[in-house]
Parts: C-alpha cells; structure tokens; sequence
C-alpha cells in the first residue's frame, strides 16, 4: 500500500506523522512510503534518515495525491482538503464535531476519515489520544505558571508560594488522562489543587494516588462557581468521544475571577469546556476576557514535538500497520478499537458525534463496512 506523510501546516506545528523507524518498519513490509520533503525536520528527522529507512522524499502535490492513506497529525486546512481526492483514507487528529466547514469538506472529498481521538478500547481508554493528553495536561501547568508572572501580564503570584505566604490556586475540571497529568505538575509545584468531576471513582483514584493532598469536589454548578471564583489557574480537561465539549465555566464564572487569572482550556480543540474560550495559536496564544489571560492553543503538545512525535507515533504506527496490511474496511471490521476511529465514510458522517454537532444524518459504521 502506498503511505503518504505531509509536512503539517498549522501554526507552529513541528510534529510529524510518522517517525523514520516507523518509516522503515512499514517499508520493510513492502510499503510504499512517501514522506513531504522536511515533513520532519521540526521533529528532528532529516530528509536523510527517511530514505536511509527505505521512505522516498516527494512532493506536496504527490504525498496527498498519490497514496491510499494520508497520515498527518492535525487536522487538514482548506488548501489540503481540496488535495484529497475520493477513496482516500485520512488518518489523523480531526476533531470534528466544533467545525463544520471541515466536516462537510471531508464529505465532500469523498475520504475514510479516522480520528486519533476517537479510537476507543473497551475498557473506556483512548489508546492514541491519551499520549498527547498527558503532554497537554502537563503542558497546560507549565504555560499556565509562567502566565502568572506579572511581565507576563499575570497576577505576580508564584504558584507554590513560600513560608509565610499562600500558595497558588490552580482547579482543574475534568478528572480524566489530562486532568490527572495537570494535578501531577500543580501538586509537584506546591500548588493549592482541586480537581472536579462526575466520576466518583476517578476522585477516590485521584485522591489516594495523592494521598488527601489535593481537593476533590463533585462536579456540579455550585462547586464549580466557588472554584473558578476561587482560581488563579484555572485548566479545562473535559473530553466526550466525539463530541464537542460541554461548557461547563460559563461567562459568568469567569467573571468572578482576579483580574490577572489565568485559564489553560485543553478542551479547545474540541469546542471547550470554558464558555469565554475560543482557539489560539503558538504565535499569538492569549487574549483577555474581563481581564483574565485566556489560553487557547489547539495543538499545545507541538510546542515539544520530539517528545510528542516519539509519543503519538507509538500509538499511531501498529493501527497504520494494520489497515496498510488488511486494507482499511478489513482492518475496521477485525478491530472494534479502530473502529471506533472512523468518523466520516465516502460522503457519510458514521460518527455520533459529529452528526449531532452538525445535524447531519447518521449512517450505522457497519452498514458501510458490509458495502
């Protein structure tokens, strides 16, 4: 099967979608690999070290056009999608269910599409989400602190105090693989932490892993007005398969905030879960809203992307391996996990999620399979 490998094109995005190992491995198995010329330089990977693995360098006309999957990261912009051509398979993070021009370009080109984020094992877990939600969640502390600082248009507060002065507030909504990673680098800085969710058993979890050194509340409208009010950090972990997140902090609570407050909403590249929240970049990441810094970055792991490929492609390469082998349907109906990843179907929407965001009609995934 012939694999293509675009240079990513969103702002400041240096990941790549496929590292050279993984480049060598699917070469190994007779694969045609096409990787865009220095797709992976951001990443550390010179051109070099892909066609030493058995790759071939192309260009930005034939890595989209040529293969029978496109492996990226972030989802494709306008120009991109308008390079895909029918039949194909697009294999990357797309989060759906907030942009509708997005998904009726993909229905409009006529691809398989499968989601990162929405492959889900039977357990719950989201096997190649979680990697990139451990980077986000400690990514969203680290930022969030040096927002804080008073040259940075912050409060002057540091975050773990010192004797005799109170430490920092930081409250993270959303118990799950982000949240737990957030409340991992605010309780290691000496922050005040509180963590919210609806999952009794993920604060017990969370609870004893800390051993009662944080806060963990239920989620529901009192207490999270009396946290956010409370908050100096203030970061959004809130995921629902497929779904656009449910906004949980309205505007009102941001109000209640200290001016020079601070919010981190992972959330965002699903819709976010902070109503005042809306998608930023690496190059402009902040704005205000009644005088709380709000940061927005949709593809906040890209700012380490040698940690985050080496992260991502271990969960990315054995699925891409599977449908490069079986075929893409094969694969589907073989792996319920993978399955689960597929959320547009040659002009048909076959996730939930996307459909009800969009209103757009459902086709069962096994009604197409079976086609």
């Amino acid at each position: 099967m012939r694999i293509g490998v675009p240079r990513e094109t969103k702002d400041n995005e240096y990941r790549v979608g496929l590292t050279p190992d993984g480049a060598r491995q699917l070469a190994g198995r007779g694969h045609d690999v096409l990787i865009e010329r220095s797709a992976g330089v951001g990443s550390g990977f010179a051109d070099e070290q892909y066609t030493q693995a058995g790759a071939r360098i192309a260009d930005v006309e034939e890595v989209w056009s040529a293969p029978e999957i496109v492996v990226k990261v972030k989802e494709p912009n306008a120009q991109e999608v308008k390079r895909l051509r029918a039949g194909q398979t697009l294999y990357a993070y797309l989060h759906l269910a907030p942009d509708e021009a997005l998904t009726r370009g993909l229905l409009g080109a006529g691809v398989i599409g499968i989601a990162y984020e929405t492959i889900q094992l039977a357990d719950g877990t989201f096997p190649v989400l979680a990697p990139m939600s451990e980077v986000a969640g400690r990514l969203a502390i680290q930022i969030g602190v040096g927002f804080l600082q008073k040259d940075r248009g912050g409060k002057g507060l540091l975050i773990g105090g010192v004797p005799g002065v109170p430490r920092g507030r930081v409250t993270v909504v959303g118990a799950g693989i982000v949240g737990i990673n957030a409340v991992r680098v605010a309780h290691a800085l000496g922050a005040e932490v509180t963590v919210l969710d609806v999952d009794m058993r993920r604060l017990t979890y969370l609870y004893d892993l800390f051993h009662g050194e944080i806060g963990t509340l239920y989620s529901n409208r009192s207490n999270i007005e009396r946290s956010v009010a409370e908050s100096d950090l203030l970061v959004g972990a809130v995921y629902l398969r497929g779904r656009r997140a449910p906004q949980l902090v309205t505007e009102a609570m941001v109000r209640t905030m200290q001016p020079g407050s601070v919010i981190a909403d992972v959330a965002v590249d699903q819709g976010g879960c902070i109503e005042t929240i809306h998608p930023t970049t690496h190059s402009n990441p902040t704005y205000l809203v009644h005088d709380v810094i709000h940061y927005g970055v949709a593809n906040m792991p890209a700012a380490v992307p040698r940690t985050s490929t080496f992260a991502l492609t271990n969960t990315t390469l054995p699925y891409l391996e599977h449908m490069a082998e079986q075929g893409v349907a094969a694969a589907l109906r073989s792996d319920p996990a993978l399955a689960l990843g597929a959320n547009v179907w040659r002009g048909e929407v076959v996730c939930d999620g996307v459909a009800e965001a969009h209103g757009l009609p459902l086709r069962a995934l096994g009604e197409v399979l079976g086609a």
